[in-house]
């Protein structure tokens, strides 16, 4: 990836109220060598204000995958996906078991990807992102197997292996 320029995550929030959530997909996005975004932008409150947020990302030639989150009424998930060429990866917070409805239910030809927890989030943006940057998949099977470990480790002490 010499010379080109490195991929970015961009994490959309609805409301600053998101921050904890966006906090975790940037931990483990940044743990894996990925430049990450913070915005804020509500498609039903602030639809203009988001329009410029994602024009200027459209005009950054680097490669880029978004997560958004956004409960209730997500909106926003389909407001970006409709309107950006790069993947999108919705991820709500469900403070309410039904709010995940209007992340799964999508009008025709908009299709973001749906990933419930944060940290998964992540992992999916990197292997979006590492199509890119094979660097980013080299630091991915690296943290897989960290896990890998910690599982096998787990499964050995459990039956004094």
């Amino acid at each position: 990836m010499s010379g080109e320029a490195k991929p970015l995550l961009v994490i959309l929030m609805g409301s600053a109220a998101d921050r904890s959530h966006a906090d975790k997909v940037e931990a483990v996005a940044t743990s894996l060598g990925i430049e990450v975004e913070q915005r804020i932008g509500s498609a039903h409150k602030t639809p203009n204000h988001v329009l410029a947020v994602l024009d200027a990302y459209r005009a950054d030639p680097r490669p880029k995958a978004y997560v958004t989150i956004a409960g209730r009424s997500n909106a926003l998930s389909a407001f970006v996906d409709a309107y950006v060429d790069d993947p999108v990866i919705s991820c709500p917070p469900l403070s309410m078991p039904e709010d995940v409805w209007s992340s799964l239910r999508m009008p025709s030809d908009v299709a973001p990807m749906v990933v419930l927890e944060p940290t998964n989030a992540a992992i999916a943006a990197a292997k979006i992102l590492a199509l890119a940057d094979p660097a980013i998949g080299e630091r991915l099977a690296a943290h897989r197997a960290v896990e890998y470990s910690k599982v096998t480790s787990a499964d050995k002490e459990l039956h004094g292996a």
